[in-house]
């Protein structure tokens, strides 16, 4: 059974000051023969009056409204007065701007309360949105259990999704899913290698990643990131096919190196939220300077379409929290294969372009490498874009134009030549804002 609630609220939170207690209609909205009894045992074993305590708190040196589930209250069941609870929280959390953290161990819904408890869904997802669009920072915490409702609302769609060792984690409870299905499919371990979840966190590790996280998300900053400074000190190409053969050196410092040196610190989100991670994009904010800046790097390689989907998620997020966001542009272009045609390559670099063109925090773009096609574009921002000097950015790579273009292998350097791609080319041309340097 999960940390009882108030244990693991004494645990992360300095200070905790709970919310009203007070419910609204009935708790025995549809007569349930035995219900009152075995909720009063339930309170009696449990120390609680419902199956969540909210209320605000200071984590680390943050203060943010938690919602802290207690498995112990009828296996966390939802039910109308968790939904009060929960609506209320949310109200709190809008009215002082404060980030929600979500301490989730539910079983799903209330049957004792038939349709009542699942309407609730639909008042907690209201009143998630409703301070989402406020721009409420939203973290949440999958303990075990973590299923039904809890998942598919506060679980499942928050900025950020960690989770604790082991902890059941699913739409299916234990009691109602397949029994053909492999259990292995309802861990936080699968979430996270489908791209459901960010981060598995050690429970004595709890308390300083929501502090890092809190702290992340809670700095706004209407200024831009800063261009990183080159890593390497390199002369600019001569030709245009120097420029290619620099950026595909192994020697060339790449999308990790950059971020450890721009960031004092930094905290990864992962994933799509639809099944797949794309470890050639890294996304996440750091905290640089006194303040964040969210990243989305490519590392290299064909960005596929859970990278795309991923760096659009990041963007969207940092511009709802007035974040400014870095890119690093890396790849030779988009994944090409069949997997990635059938996985939507295309609606994902659609999703990004939207994502970028219609943000209101501040991006800048560094092309570290390999700057390929609109694979590369997508990560690009909009007269914010500079140069290392051992990078190049083109409509597409030199072999891939000598193919169009019909053209023998041995042309390929002269078509780099043509394609105008080296950093000074791009400056001259105006699609570049300048060439850092160390």
């Amino acid at each position: 059974m999960s940390t009882p609630a108030r244990a693991l609220i004494a645990d992360l939170a300095g200070t905790f000051t709970e919310l009203s207690r007070s419910g609204g209609a009935p708790d025995d909205p549809i007569g349930w023969p035995g219900y009152p009894d075995a909720r009063a045992t339930a309170a009696e074993r449990s120390g609680e009056t419902e199956s969540v305590v909210v209320g605000e708190a200071r984590v680390g040196d943050v203060p943010a409204v938690l919602i802290a589930w207690e498995f112990g209250f009828l296996g966390g069941s939802i039910g109308q007065q968790t939904g009060d609870r929960i609506e209320a929280a949310f109200a709190r959390a809008r009215e002082r701007q404060l980030p929600v953290v979500s301490l989730i161990a539910t079983g799903g819904s209330r049957m004792q309360h038939g349709m009542r408890a699942l309407s609730q869904l639909q008042r907690i997802a209201r009143a998630s949105a409703a301070a989402r669009a406020d721009g409420v920072a939203q973290i949440s915490v999958l303990r075990d259990p973590t299923t039904g409702g809890g998942w598919a609302t506060l679980g499942a769609s928050s900025d950020v999704v960690l989770g604790l060792p082991l902890a059941q984690v699913g739409f299916a409870g234990s009691r109602v899913r397949p029994a053909t299905s492999p259990s292995e499919a309802y861990t936080v371990e699968a979430k996270l290698e489908w791209g459901q979840v960010d981060r598995v966190v050690q429970p004595d590790e709890l308390r300083d990643v929501l502090s890092r996280w809190l702290r992340l998300l809670s700095s706004r900053s209407p200024d831009p990131a800063p261009p990183p400074a080159a890593l390497r000190a390199v002369e600019l190409p001569e030709t245009g096919w120097d420029a290619v053969q620099a950026a595909r050196a192994s020697s060339r410092a790449r999308a990790a190196e950059y971020l450890d040196s721009y960031f004092d610190w930094r905290e990864d989100v992962q994933g799509d939220r639809v099944g797949e991670v794309d470890p050639g994009v890294l996304c996440g904010f750091g905290w640089r300077n006194g303040r964040a800046i969210a990243y989305a790097a490519q590392c290299g390689t064909a960005t596929r379409p859970a990278g795309f989907r991923t760096a659009a998620r990041l963007v969207r997020m940092a511009s709802r929290l007035g974040i400014p966001v870095l890119t690093l542009v890396d790849t030779p272009g988009a994944a090409n294969d069949a997997e990635a045609e059938q996985a939507g390559v295309g609606p994902a670099i659609a999703e990004l372009f939207e994502a970028m063109a219609t943000t209101t925090s501040p991006i800048t773009t560094l092309v570290i490498g390999e700057g390929g096609s609109g694979g590369a574009m997508a990560f690009a921002a909009p007269e914010a874009t500079w140069m290392a000097p051992d990078a190049y950015f083109s409509v597409t790579s030199p072999e891939a134009a000598a193919a169009i273009l019909k053209r023998p292998l041995r042309d390929v350097p002269e078509i780099a030549d043509r394609l105008r791609l080296r950093p000074q080319d791009l400056v001259g041309l105006g699609l570049t804002r300048g060439i850092v340097q160390p």
